[in-house]
């Protein structure tokens, strides 16, 4: 194995105020693992819209400053803190994310320390870039589906059905034959899904759309929404469904808060939660966080698979932060760490 290097370079946010001159690459001191912890050499971490909105300052939580950015990434164990866990990884290529809140390191470097827990070995036939982009959206494509599988629910809607994740969910829909509604805010992203073949595509800006929405979530039962816009968004898309549907939030791509008025609530039965995929893995047992793992790694090449629109050296985070933001729905941007040997 090769020597880990006493110092690295990683990307560093100096100030919640999205500034591009708050995020700058540094040389720090290359951190060392403690108890229950693992040193991840990182390969590649891509650009989220969780990203951009951490950046800003207006994700679930913020870190210390200066705080590393990045939430997942992929990489190669190269040092393991005491503990069985970290040992058993130890020369094992992961897909990895980031710490809790309370700790400022994050994907965007060469290095990473964080939990053993938060590492997944990457099967023989996954290769470091599916594994780079595996643990937000797929993960997060496979957990709204596994909900609206166990609940037995009719038909799904989704809101930013031209993501990444959007596209996701619309396959593992096919793949267990529950129709999808598919809302999306122009008409060329309705084109762009109805020829990947989404059949049920509609366009929140046309003047009909909320009569459209509620029909087809009413003629199909949509009794599960998914919602990564929130803002009023949340409230069209809860007011379209069936009496006694539930609506999950999962972003926030709006920047606004959800708004919902009590009527839904009260005299339809509806209901409406958040849900973070740190805390729907959290709440599962090890042996099915192993299995589900293990079951989205086998569709990363196909249901489940990012595509990958542009590669940019840790050095650019500036650069590629602009390109992901003015181009979101034409796929990830990766950046690529090469730490010194």
């Amino acid at each position: 194995m090769t020597s880990i290097s006493s110092q690295m370079l990683a990307a560093q946010l100096l100030a919640y105020d999205g500034k591009p001159e708050s995020l700058a690459v540094a040389e720090i001191a290359v951190p060392h693992p403690g108890a229950g912890e693992v040193l991840v050499r990182m390969h590649a971490s891509p650009i989220n819209p969780s990203d951009l909105l951490f950046v800003r300052g207006l994700y679930g939580f913020k870190k210390r400053l200066p705080a590393i950015p990045g939430f997942e990434g992929s990489g190669t164990v190269v040092a393991a803190g005491n503990g069985i866990l970290p040992k058993l990884l130890k020369g094992r290529r992961v897909a990895c994310t980031a710490a809790d809140a309370n700790v400022a390191s994050g994907t965007w470097a060469e290095y990473m320390v964080t939990s053993a827990r938060l590492c997944v070995p990457l099967q023989k036939q996954v290769d470091m870039e599916q594994g780079a982009t595996m643990l937000v959206n797929p993960l997060m494509a496979w957990a709204l589906m596994d909900e609206a599988r166990r609940g037995r629910h009719r038909s799904v809607v989704q809101t930013a059905a031209a993501s990444a994740l959007g596209k996701m969910v619309i396959r593992l829909a096919r793949r267990f034959s529950i129709p999808v509604i598919n809302v999306v805010r122009r008409a060329d992203q309705v084109r762009l899904l109805q020829e990947t073949g989404a059949e049920h595509v509609l366009d929140s800006s046309a003047p009909e759309f909320d009569t459209r929405l509620r029909e087809e979530c009413h003629r199909l039962g949509a009794s599960i929404g998914f919602d990564a816009v929130a803002g009023d968004m949340s409230e069209r898309i809860l007011r379209a469904q069936p009496k006694g549907s539930r609506l999950i939030v999962y972003g926030l791509l709006s920047h606004a808060p959800v708004q919902i008025g009590a009527a839904p609530l009260i005299f339809e039965r509806k209901s409406v939660e958040g849900l973070y995929l740190s805390d729907w893995m959290r709440d599962r047992n090890l042996l099915r966080q192993l299995r589900v793992a293990s079951q989205v790694q086998k569709l990363l090449a196909s249901d489940l698979k990012t595509e990958i629109q542009a590669h940019y050296p840790l050095e650019h985070v500036s650069r590629a932060l602009q390109n992901y933001a003015a181009h979101m729905t034409a796929g990830k941007v990766l950046l690529t760490a090469s730490p010194a040997q």
